[in-house]
């Protein structure tokens, strides 16, 4: 697989830059798209030093922990969007991000792929990643969406508006994929020279996990929220 050059990456920045023109143009926030960069670049630059001691140190603890810490830390990005931000919405989040993604995990993990050994670092760190940060976006859609409607309309028809509100990314993608967009992940493998016809088949594991990783985790988080 070709290596990018770290100077050549600066040029992805133009058209980040001209995005965060409009957004202080439009929005009248000049930090938030200049920080949300800075903290992407610092966040990958370290986790991929993290990843390489990770890989080579097969300690199960430590993969343990830090799948725990992107739970935390995915239900504490997904109460930025809740208005009314308490202890009891974070435990909410947190329950349901892990039901969601904990059953999708270890299903790809152990059922589909079926490791052997059970603990590979290689397989468990990134597909917790995509995972996890998939149910924080959908549980993101969807708090906020039933948190407005649930001001003017019953639990019942706040819960439908919530759900289908939060599933309209994944959706989109399973009607897009391979007409409109070949995902990140089967264009990954493809360029780095898998056979296009095994990376279909990890692209379709990686869809139906991102579709019920969501799914389930917002399913959690409306029922939870009707006993709030």
């Amino acid at each position: 697989m070709k290596i990018i050059a770290f100077s050549h990456l600066v040029f992805m920045l133009i058209p980040v830059g001209i995005v965060g023109y409009f957004y202080y143009r439009w929005i009248g926030n000049a930090k938030e798209v200049a920080l949300a960069t800075l903290r992407m670049v610092a966040q990958l630059l370290l986790i991929g030093y993290l990843l390489v001691y990770i890989f080579n140190n097969q300690n199960s603890i430590v993969g343990l922990l830090i799948v725990l810490f992107m739970v935390l830390v995915s239900s504490l990005i997904a109460l930025r969007n809740v208005q009314q931000k308490s202890v009891q919405v974070y435990v909410r989040i947190f329950i349901s991000i892990l039901i969601g993604g904990s059953i999708n995990l270890l299903l790809v993990l152990y059922v589909v792929i079926d490791l052997e050994p059970l603990y590979q670092p290689r397989f468990i760190i990134p597909l917790a990643g995509m995972i996890y940060a998939n149910a924080m976006n959908a549980i993101s859609l969807a708090s906020e969406r039933f948190e407005n409607e649930i001001k003017h309309s019953t639990y019942e028809e706040a819960r439908a508006t919530a759900f289908r509100g939060a599933l309209i990314p994944q959706i989109n993608s399973f009607l897009a994929v391979g007409l409109v967009s070949l995902p990140g992940m089967m264009t990954g493998q493809i360029l780095s020279g898998v056979d296009p016809t095994v990376a279909v088949r990890y692209q379709i594991v990686v869809m139906s996990m991102v579709l019920g990783s969501a799914g389930i985790s917002v399913v959690s988080y409306l029922l939870l929220s009707q006993k709030a």
